[in-house]
């Protein structure tokens, strides 16, 4: 975006009026002729009473550099953008520089993604080339919410496991990565109380935890099939239309310990997958679903 012709004019004087001042420099500095030199001639200047300062002429070689200088600048404002609106005889700009090598690259790439882009994913999941691109993928924009070995954490799906909330089948996977997950888990406890929490809690736990107890489980069988099947089933096993886990397995997304059962049934849970559509292009997404999809499917 151009600057204002006020400010081009002020910074065109300023950077003219710095070369200026540059060559009365070098000139005042050099004026003084060798032969019009006499070993020995001081400023007049002296600090504790025995160090003075030499009056002597400057190097030639400090004196060629400098011009040098000053002939390269005058060089560069000519050719390039630096004198106000001034763009240059080569009418360079950084985002132009940009968009040449972008045009390199993507072109590289298209060429790179033309042997296995038009692949189905089952396939695709074999061609070792479009795996390490998913891998680089993965690792820029996934690994920090589910790990560099995609194993997750509390919160964060396993992704190397067949455990899936809305499906892992290769399209489910390239939605999900397109548009992003809301997962929301509403809370009961209003509706239930702390006694109802108890027993669905009891009731959820008893399909992997045979030790629970038995007329607990068994109230809160029936307020699951009340408040809880719509979304989880009537045999709890989930439900990907709404992202609702399998209860009678035993993966647990927030983690088994520390009474989160009783703490997701009472307060409720949510989780939020962002979409990476804007980020990233549809072949970066299929390469990077791809790569999702084999982490489960040898």
């Amino acid at each position: 975006m151009d600057m204002s012709s006020g400010w081009s004019i002020y910074i065109i004087v300023l950077v003219a009026a710095h070369i200026v001042g540059y060559l009365w420099l070098l000139f005042t500095s050099s004026r003084m002729q060798s032969d019009e030199h006499k070993d020995g001639d001081t400023t007049g200047h002296v600090w504790d009473d025995d160090l003075k300062e030499y009056n002597n002429p400057l190097p030639k070689w400090w004196l060629y550099l400098f011009i040098l200088t000053i002939v390269f600048s005058i060089g560069y404002l000519t050719l390039y953008p630096g004198m106000g609106n001034y763009k240059g005889t080569l009418n360079w700009t950084s985002f132009s520089s940009w968009e040449d090598e972008n045009k390199d690259v993507m072109a590289k790439r298209a060429e790179l993604f033309s042997t296995f882009i038009n692949k189905p994913v089952t396939e695709m999941v074999k061609d070792t080339k479009a795996m390490e691109i998913g891998e680089r993928l993965f690792a820029n924009h996934c690994s920090t919410c589910h790990g560099s070995d995609a194993q997750g954490a509390v919160g964060f799906p396993n992704l190397t496991d067949n455990d899936w909330l809305y499906g892992g089948d290769p399209d489910t996977i390239i939605q999900s990565i397109t548009a992003g997950r809301n997962g929301i888990m509403p809370p009961w406890g209003a509706a239930l109380g702390d006694e109802g929490v108890k027993q669905v809690a009891a009731y959820v736990k008893s399909f992997t935890d045979k030790s629970q107890n038995v007329e607990l489980a068994a109230e809160g069988q029936k307020k699951f099939a009340m408040f809880c099947s719509s979304c989880h089933g009537a045999d709890a096993k989930g439900n990907y239309m709404f992202g609702a886990p399998n209860l009678t397995d035993n993966t647990w997304l927030h983690s088994y310990d520390s009474g989160i059962v009783e703490t997701a049934i009472m307060q409720g849970l949510s989780g939020k997958m962002p979409a990476h559509g804007e980020l990233l292009d549809k072949d970066s997404i299929k390469v990077l679903g791809a790569y999702v999809y084999s982490l489960s499917n040898d």
